[in-house]
Protein backbone atom coordinates (compact mmCIF):
# COMPACT_ATOMS: atom_id res chain seq x y z
CA UNK A 1 0.00 0.00 0.00
CA UNK A 2 1.26 3.40 -0.72
CA UNK A 3 0.86 6.19 1.67
CA UNK A 4 0.29 9.74 -0.14
CA UNK A 5 0.59 12.86 1.48
CA UNK A 6 -1.32 15.42 -0.14
CA UNK A 7 -0.29 19.20 0.24
CA UNK A 8 -2.66 21.82 -1.15
CA UNK A 9 -5.06 19.67 -0.32
CA UNK A 10 -7.83 22.30 0.47
CA UNK A 11 -7.14 23.73 -3.37
CA UNK A 12 -9.34 22.50 -5.95
CA UNK A 13 -6.49 20.57 -7.62
CA UNK A 14 -5.38 19.05 -4.04
CA UNK A 15 -9.22 17.55 -3.47
CA UNK A 16 -9.36 15.91 -6.62
CA UNK A 17 -5.99 14.48 -5.62
CA UNK A 18 -7.30 13.41 -2.30
CA UNK A 19 -10.29 11.68 -4.46
CA UNK A 20 -8.13 10.19 -7.36
CA UNK A 21 -5.97 8.21 -4.79
CA UNK A 22 -8.89 7.41 -2.44
CA UNK A 23 -10.11 5.24 -5.83
CA UNK A 24 -7.32 3.54 -6.95
CA UNK A 25 -6.23 0.41 -5.86
CA UNK A 26 -2.91 -0.18 -3.93
CA UNK A 27 -2.89 4.00 -2.32
CA UNK A 28 -4.72 5.90 0.34
CA UNK A 29 -4.54 9.06 1.69
CA UNK A 30 -2.14 8.84 4.36
CA UNK A 31 -2.64 12.73 5.01
CA UNK A 32 -4.34 16.12 3.51
CA UNK A 33 -1.71 18.65 4.46
CA UNK A 34 -2.82 22.78 4.22
CA UNK A 35 -0.77 25.58 5.22
CA UNK A 36 -3.59 28.02 3.73
CA UNK A 37 -5.44 27.99 7.39
CA UNK A 38 -8.20 26.05 5.74
CA UNK A 39 -9.97 23.63 8.47
CA UNK A 40 -11.79 20.63 8.68
CA UNK A 41 -11.91 17.71 5.94
CA UNK A 42 -11.97 17.38 2.36
CA UNK A 43 -14.21 15.21 0.88
CA UNK A 44 -12.62 11.74 -0.44
CA UNK A 45 -15.05 11.01 -3.42
CA UNK A 46 -16.32 7.67 -1.92
CA UNK A 47 -18.57 9.21 0.51
CA UNK A 48 -16.21 9.66 3.18
CA UNK A 49 -13.43 12.57 4.34
CA UNK A 50 -9.66 12.95 5.14
CA UNK A 51 -9.22 15.77 7.92
CA UNK A 52 -7.28 18.41 7.04
CA UNK A 53 -3.89 19.23 9.11
CA UNK A 54 -1.10 21.74 9.21
CA UNK A 55 1.56 19.72 10.19
CA UNK A 56 3.80 18.49 7.07
CA UNK A 57 6.54 17.32 9.54
CA UNK A 58 4.18 15.25 11.49
CA UNK A 59 2.59 13.62 8.27
CA UNK A 60 6.21 13.00 6.86
CA UNK A 61 7.08 10.96 9.71
CA UNK A 62 6.69 7.14 9.07
CA UNK A 63 7.52 4.06 7.22
CA UNK A 64 6.69 1.96 4.33
CA UNK A 65 5.85 3.50 0.92
CA UNK A 66 4.90 7.21 1.07
CA UNK A 67 4.70 9.61 -1.73
CA UNK A 68 4.27 13.50 -1.41
CA UNK A 69 2.03 15.04 -3.86
CA UNK A 70 2.23 18.66 -4.46
CA UNK A 71 -0.28 21.20 -5.99
CA UNK A 72 0.28 24.58 -3.63
CA UNK A 73 2.16 27.47 -5.28
CA UNK A 74 5.55 28.45 -6.46
CA UNK A 75 6.49 29.67 -2.62
CA UNK A 76 5.86 26.57 -1.15
CA UNK A 77 6.43 24.31 -3.26
CA UNK A 78 10.33 24.35 -2.34
CA UNK A 79 10.18 23.69 1.21
CA UNK A 80 7.28 20.90 1.37
CA UNK A 81 9.73 19.07 -1.49
CA UNK A 82 12.84 19.56 0.65
CA UNK A 83 11.62 18.79 3.92
CA UNK A 84 9.98 15.39 2.34
CA UNK A 85 13.11 14.82 0.52
CA UNK A 86 14.94 15.03 3.60
CA UNK A 87 12.34 12.30 5.21
CA UNK A 88 12.64 10.18 2.68
CA UNK A 89 9.33 10.60 0.56
CA UNK A 90 9.09 10.29 -2.73
CA UNK A 91 7.33 13.18 -4.51
CA UNK A 92 5.04 13.55 -7.15
CA UNK A 93 5.09 17.82 -7.67
CA UNK A 94 2.55 19.43 -10.65
CA UNK A 95 3.28 22.98 -8.88
CA UNK A 96 4.95 25.19 -11.52
CA UNK A 97 6.89 28.18 -11.80
CA UNK A 98 10.62 26.69 -10.46
CA UNK A 99 12.99 25.76 -13.07
CA UNK A 100 14.38 22.61 -14.29
CA UNK A 101 17.81 24.04 -12.78
CA UNK A 102 16.81 24.88 -9.39
CA UNK A 103 14.66 21.58 -9.25
CA UNK A 104 18.40 19.89 -10.25
CA UNK A 105 20.04 21.49 -6.96
CA UNK A 106 17.20 19.94 -4.68
CA UNK A 107 17.07 16.51 -6.16
CA UNK A 108 20.95 16.32 -5.45
CA UNK A 109 20.95 16.46 -1.45
CA UNK A 110 18.42 13.13 -2.25
CA UNK A 111 19.41 10.26 -4.30
CA UNK A 112 17.58 7.26 -2.85
CA UNK A 113 14.08 8.79 -3.73
CA UNK A 114 12.65 10.27 -6.24
CA UNK A 115 11.63 13.49 -7.60
CA UNK A 116 9.11 13.41 -10.10
CA UNK A 117 7.97 16.81 -11.50
CA UNK A 118 5.55 17.69 -14.43
CA UNK A 119 4.30 20.89 -16.22
CA UNK A 120 1.06 18.92 -17.11
CA UNK A 121 -0.50 15.59 -15.91
CA UNK A 122 -3.05 15.40 -18.68
CA UNK A 123 -2.00 12.35 -21.19
CA UNK A 124 -3.40 14.46 -24.15
CA UNK A 125 -1.71 17.41 -23.33
CA UNK A 126 1.56 15.07 -23.55
CA UNK A 127 0.58 13.88 -26.22
CA UNK A 128 0.42 17.20 -27.58
CA UNK A 129 3.52 18.39 -26.55
CA UNK A 130 5.46 15.33 -27.78
CA UNK A 131 3.56 15.67 -31.37
CA UNK A 132 4.66 19.01 -31.37
CA UNK A 133 8.37 18.36 -31.07
CA UNK A 134 8.05 15.84 -34.05
CA UNK A 135 6.48 18.33 -36.17
CA UNK A 136 9.05 20.86 -35.27
CA UNK A 137 11.36 19.25 -37.13
CA UNK A 138 9.66 19.48 -40.29
CA UNK A 139 8.21 22.75 -40.07
CA UNK A 140 10.15 24.96 -37.81
CA UNK A 141 7.82 27.98 -37.21
CA UNK A 142 5.81 27.82 -34.61
CA UNK A 143 4.25 29.80 -32.05
CA UNK A 144 2.37 28.35 -29.23
CA UNK A 145 -1.37 29.64 -27.06
CA UNK A 146 -1.96 29.02 -23.62
CA UNK A 147 -5.31 29.79 -22.43
CA UNK A 148 -5.55 29.51 -18.23
CA UNK A 149 -7.94 30.26 -15.58
CA UNK A 150 -7.67 34.03 -14.40
CA UNK A 151 -6.05 32.51 -11.02
CA UNK A 152 -3.03 30.69 -12.32
CA UNK A 153 -0.31 32.03 -10.51
CA UNK A 154 2.31 31.78 -13.38
CA UNK A 155 2.48 33.03 -17.05
CA UNK A 156 3.69 31.93 -19.65
CA UNK A 157 2.49 27.97 -18.43
CA UNK A 158 4.99 25.40 -17.21
CA UNK A 159 3.41 23.34 -20.22
CA UNK A 160 4.02 26.36 -22.36
CA UNK A 161 7.53 26.14 -21.61
CA UNK A 162 8.31 22.88 -22.33
CA UNK A 163 6.59 23.23 -24.92
CA UNK A 164 8.73 25.67 -26.08
CA UNK A 165 12.07 23.99 -25.51
CA UNK A 166 10.86 20.75 -26.99
CA UNK A 167 9.99 22.80 -30.26
CA UNK A 168 13.94 24.37 -29.95
CA UNK A 169 15.49 21.01 -29.17
CA UNK A 170 14.06 19.31 -32.18
CA UNK A 171 14.57 22.14 -35.15
CA UNK A 172 17.77 22.57 -36.27
CA UNK A 173 17.81 25.69 -36.56
CA UNK A 174 15.84 28.91 -35.30
CA UNK A 175 13.75 30.13 -38.06
CA UNK A 176 13.31 34.43 -38.06
CA UNK A 177 10.72 35.08 -36.58
CA UNK A 178 9.39 38.51 -37.40
CA UNK A 179 6.92 41.18 -36.12
CA UNK A 180 8.16 42.62 -32.46
CA UNK A 181 9.55 45.95 -34.69
CA UNK A 182 5.81 46.21 -35.68
CA UNK A 183 4.75 45.95 -32.25
CA UNK A 184 2.01 49.57 -31.74
CA UNK A 185 1.73 47.95 -28.15
CA UNK A 186 4.65 46.49 -25.92
CA UNK A 187 4.08 42.50 -25.81
CA UNK A 188 1.65 42.03 -28.52
CA UNK A 189 3.74 39.76 -30.06
CA UNK A 190 4.05 37.48 -26.91
CA UNK A 191 7.09 36.31 -24.51
CA UNK A 192 9.91 34.70 -26.46
CA UNK A 193 10.95 31.59 -25.13
CA UNK A 194 13.75 29.29 -26.43
CA UNK A 195 13.09 31.40 -29.81
CA UNK A 196 9.44 30.88 -29.79
CA UNK A 197 6.47 33.20 -29.16
CA UNK A 198 4.31 32.31 -26.63
CA UNK A 199 1.24 34.07 -25.87
CA UNK A 200 -0.79 33.60 -22.44
CA UNK A 201 -5.03 34.12 -21.95
CA UNK A 202 -6.11 34.32 -18.82
CA UNK A 203 -9.77 34.43 -18.10
CA UNK A 204 -12.84 32.91 -16.01
CA UNK A 205 -14.20 29.80 -17.19
CA UNK A 206 -11.05 28.31 -18.56
CA UNK A 207 -9.13 25.38 -17.31
CA UNK A 208 -6.00 24.47 -19.08
CA UNK A 209 -6.23 24.81 -22.90
CA UNK A 210 -3.26 24.66 -25.77
CA UNK A 211 -2.62 24.93 -29.14
CA UNK A 212 0.99 25.23 -30.77
CA UNK A 213 0.39 26.33 -34.53
CA UNK A 214 3.10 25.87 -37.54
CA UNK A 215 3.35 27.42 -40.44
CA UNK A 216 4.80 26.55 -43.95
CA UNK A 217 4.98 27.47 -47.13
CA UNK A 218 1.24 27.68 -47.88
CA UNK A 219 0.39 25.77 -45.44
CA UNK A 220 -0.46 25.63 -41.39
CA UNK A 221 -0.96 22.74 -38.67
CA UNK A 222 -2.47 23.32 -35.17
CA UNK A 223 -2.03 20.87 -32.48
CA UNK A 224 -4.45 21.63 -29.83
CA UNK A 225 -5.49 19.99 -26.26
CA UNK A 226 -8.15 21.07 -23.93
CA UNK A 227 -8.74 20.18 -20.64
CA UNK A 228 -12.04 20.68 -19.40
CA UNK A 229 -12.25 19.50 -16.22
CA UNK A 230 -9.55 19.04 -13.50
CA UNK A 231 -10.51 15.21 -13.09
CA UNK A 232 -8.78 15.08 -16.57
CA UNK A 233 -5.01 15.34 -14.56
CA UNK A 234 -5.82 12.45 -12.01
CA UNK A 235 -5.00 9.64 -14.06
CA UNK A 236 -1.58 10.98 -14.44
CA UNK A 237 -1.20 11.92 -11.13
CA UNK A 238 -2.03 7.86 -10.23
CA UNK A 239 0.47 6.93 -12.32
CA UNK A 240 3.43 8.85 -11.21
CA UNK A 241 2.57 7.66 -7.55
CA UNK A 242 2.86 3.92 -8.68
CA UNK A 243 6.12 5.13 -10.60
CA UNK A 244 8.09 6.85 -8.40
CA UNK A 245 8.15 4.53 -5.60
CA UNK A 246 10.51 2.05 -7.97
CA UNK A 247 12.82 5.32 -8.81
CA UNK A 248 15.02 7.62 -7.59
CA UNK A 249 17.05 11.11 -8.64
CA UNK A 250 14.77 13.54 -10.63
CA UNK A 251 12.36 12.86 -13.31
CA UNK A 252 11.11 15.32 -15.36
CA UNK A 253 7.96 14.95 -17.75
CA UNK A 254 4.93 12.40 -18.07
CA UNK A 255 6.30 11.34 -21.01
CA UNK A 256 9.32 9.19 -19.17
CA UNK A 257 6.79 7.39 -17.09
CA UNK A 258 4.64 6.78 -20.41
CA UNK A 259 7.67 5.17 -22.67
CA UNK A 260 7.16 8.19 -25.19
Amino acid sequence: MIEVIVTGAAGRMGGEVVKAVTAADGMRVAAAVDASGATGTVDDGQGGSVPLTHDLASALSGGGQRVLVDFTVPGAVEANVTAALAAGVHCVVGTTGVTDARWREVAAASRDVCLFVAPNFAIGAVLMMRFAQRAAKYMPSAEVIELHHDRKLDAPSGTAMRTAALIAAARGETPASPGRETEVAPGARGAEVDGVHVHSVRLPGLVAHQEVIFGGLGQTLTIRHDSIDRTSFMPGVVLAVREVVSRSGLVIGLEELMGL
